[in-house]
């Protein structure tokens, strides 16, 4: 037995099982492969751009100055499935949230941030390449922008460089603006490349959303009836649509869905996709064609008609609720549905970006209050801008009509993933698994969420905004989630500067600040805090807090010498433990692979405080003879794992307060290795680069 096959049976004991208990039917279960997984990214889909998230409650309260559209798919996906009401994007725009998610990893450790379009995406583990390593095969479909410099066949973070065995789709961030690549109506033609192809000029009249669900239907099929069918797949399916130019269908979606329905890959130059007839952005929905509005809030006067804007919207939302249905019903046809986890989720909150020509009128989201019950768009760090319209199904597995209220953020799918597929996350993921909520099996571990981003600017002045976040200074801004509050600051300008605190259970639009009442004083320097734990500068994404000290924390009951744990399991990474079992644990006075503990499990961790003499910068080092990672507090310091050369030096720098800091140190130590080597060494303040001592080590009593 493989140990994909070995990772299963225990992943399925995990979730089938009561916790503890032996299970009867792992047999069974290894009978059943790894199941699919396809997560379906848009592009500033607004939480309250569903009807399930918000819209029904505009349909359901029936006044006429509150236009609401309909997505009938959508919202059957969500009875059969869970919503996930609580769950954020990493950040505000879709560069950094989409390299968040491939990356497994918050803002304060990705390498893309702001507003770095087109900025290659790390050469580090992905959603891709990790579940290849878990024997899946993998495509990516549809938006990338995240290539980096290099002409065309040449950029280094190519999806095929990252983890992901087909691609097909917009390369380049800026493609995605236009929608219908060889004509480009309004924003010019595009590229559009399958693997290092570029294969544009045979698209004639493709509209995107359309092509995208085509591409990714045929190669589902095609996969489904090749050779490599008794594998999983896993599909990263990147719509572009709703975003930026609000282009139109050229006809209707087409009947039913699935194999025999709804778009279909023709596979004809000039005819490529059975909806490239008809008139290139002419199509609108007839549920919004003759729509109308009371515009002045006045029963006495007229309704008039929808501006145009607001049907192409409606249209286009609408046009992504079929082409999700038509991908569910293929599964079903298939019959793999009940072996396919689908994750539909948005990239950031909604934009009031159109690109449209200037006798639109502007495609502002408080027409259908995108924003839902919140406020903040696109590029805000309020509600609005961060939460997303989340939606999974797994029939069998996640129970329908299941509301998830737990908060979660886009980088717990990296290690959702890789549990689904049978292993602990790699030791790097910021983010924890969401199986628990999702399947109700297993103890759910907290989601440590956490945003920042740069946007000059203000915010927008919308009525339905409360006065307090209108025409708002953006610059540097951060979130942080605790429970049920969350920490906000705009304009930040130092480390010291307060966060407006809301209960978002209770007051979702964040209208009532907390910060000024004393109870809650000790959960403001808890967050202060917190946000220069888990997150490391970027000099390519300058903040003003960078230079702020990492504060120590207040522990009475710790005693000399550090706890190490062992854990036994073949891993294709050094995993985070956190979500294993010891099989031995010990107190060692150093992070040292000796005689005490050498060859008794196949990954160890080491987990400790260290003792910082006075205030400063220090520089730790280590040498590993095998894969190793450090933390201190939750902040990347030494990545030693992915493509690490065994033996070479890492280094990593960070300003610390003095007093006690915790740390993590995870090793992998093969029993083939004949020296079990890891040196840890540090500078700073004083300090001439030495080996750390167990004089300044402690754990807790």
């Amino acid at each position: 037995m493989n140990h994909h096959r070995l990772a299963y049976m225990a992943l399925t004991a995990s979730i089938f099982c009561a916790p503890k208990a032996v299970c009867q039917n792992a047999k069974e279960q290894l009978k059943t492969k790894q199941p699919n997984i396809i997560f379906i990214l848009t592009d500033d889909l607004g939480y309250g751009d569903l009807g399930v998230f918000f819209q029904k409650q505009r349909e359901k309260a029936n006044n006429r100055n509150e236009p609401f559209i309909f997505t009938p798919n959508l919202d059957r996906m969500a009875t059969k499935g869970a919503i996930m009401s609580q769950h954020y994007c990493a950040a505000p725009v879709s560069a950094p949230s989409r390299a968040s998610i491939l990356l497994g990893v918050s803002q304060g450790h990705a390498n893309v941030r702001d507003n770095q379009f087109d900025k290659a995406l790390e050469d580090n583990y992905t959603i891709g390449n990790v579940l290849q390593k878990a024997g899946y095969t993998t495509a990516a479909i549809g938006k990338w922008g995240l290539q980096g410099l290099g002409k065309d066949t040449n950029w280094p973070a190519h999806p095929l460089n990252r983890g992901f065995d087909y691609y097909y789709g917009y390369m380049r961030h800026g493609d995605g603006h236009e929608h219908y690549p060889k004509e480009g109506l309004y924003d010019g033609a595009k590229q559009v490349w399958e693997n290092r192809k570029e294969v544009s000029k045979d698209l004639d009249k493709c509209y995107t959303g359309d092509l995208w669900t085509a591409v990714a239907k045929k190669w589902i099929e095609d996969y489904e009836k090749g050779k490599d069918a008794k594998k999983p797949f896993f599909m990263y399916l990147a719509y572009d649509t709703p975003h930026a130019v609000l282009e139109l269908p050229t006809q209707a979606y087409p009947e039913g869905g699935g194999l025999k329905g709804g778009v279909q890959w023709l596979g004809t130059p000039g005819h490529m996709i059975n909806t490239a007839s008809g008139t290139i952005d002419s199509w609108v929905h007839p549920d919004y064609a003759n729509a109308t509005w009371d515009d002045d809030n006045n029963p006495a006067t007229p309704e008039v008609a929808w501006p145009d804007t607001y049907k192409r919207q409606a249209t286009i939302v609408r046009r992504i609720d079929s082409e999700v249905g038509d991908l569910i019903q293929l599964f079903k046809d298939l019959k793999i549905d009940s072996n396919t986890l689908i994750i539909f989720t948005s990239d950031n909150g909604p934009s009031n970006e159109s690109y449209l020509p200037k006798n639109y009128v502007p495609n502002n989201p408080d027409f259908f209050n995108s924003f839902g019950p919140f406020d903040g768009i696109k590029r805000d760090c309020w509600e609005g801008g961060l939460r997303v319209p989340t939606i999974a199904l797994w029939p069998h597995h996640i129970p329908a009509n299941l509301i998830v209220t737990s908060p979660s953020i886009s980088y717990d799918w990296l290690p959702t993933f890789a549990e689904v597929a049978g292993f602990a996350a790699p030791a790097r993921t910021d983010g924890v698994s969401l199986l628990p909520s999702l399947t109700g099996k297993g103890e759910q571990r907290n989601s440590s969420v956490y945003v920042e981003y740069y946007q000059e600017g203000v915010t927008p002045n919308y009525k339905d905004f409360d006065p307090s976040h209108r025409l708002r200074r953006r610059n540097q801004m951060q979130m942080v989630r605790f429970g049920d509050k969350v920490g906000v600051r705009y304009n930040v300008k130092s480390a010291e500067d307060n966060f407006e605190i809301y209960d978002v259970a209770s007051d979702p639009k964040e209208v009532k600040n907390l910060a000024g009442d004393v109870i809650f004083s000790a959960l403001q320097q808890q967050m202060k805090d917190k946000v220069l734990q888990v997150r490391r500068p970027d000099n390519e994404a300058p903040r003003t807090f960078d230079d702020a000290l990492v504060p120590a924390v207040t522990n009475n009951k710790v005693v000399k010498g550090i706890v190490w744990k062992a854990f036994k399991g073949h891993f294709p990474w050094l995993p985070e433990v956190r979500s294993l079992s010891p099989i031995v644990v010990g107190v060692t006075n150093l992070p040292v692979i000796d005689k005490s503990n050498k060859n008794k499990g196949d990954v160890y961790a080491f987990e400790g405080y260290i003792k910082v003499p006075v205030d400063g910068s220090y520089t730790f080092y280590m040498t590993s003879g095998t894969k190793a990672f450090m933390r201190i507090h939750e902040a990347a310091i030494i990545d030693a794992d992915y493509n690490y050369e065994v033996g070479t030096e890492k280094a990593g720098k960070i300003k610390l307060k003095a007093g006690l800091h915790p740390f993590r140190i995870y090793y992998s130590n093969p029993e083939r290795l004949k020296t079990a080597l890891l040196k840890l060494q540090w500078e700073g303040p004083s300090i001439a680069k030495t080996d750390i001592s167990a004089d300044i080590l402690y754990h807790d009593k």
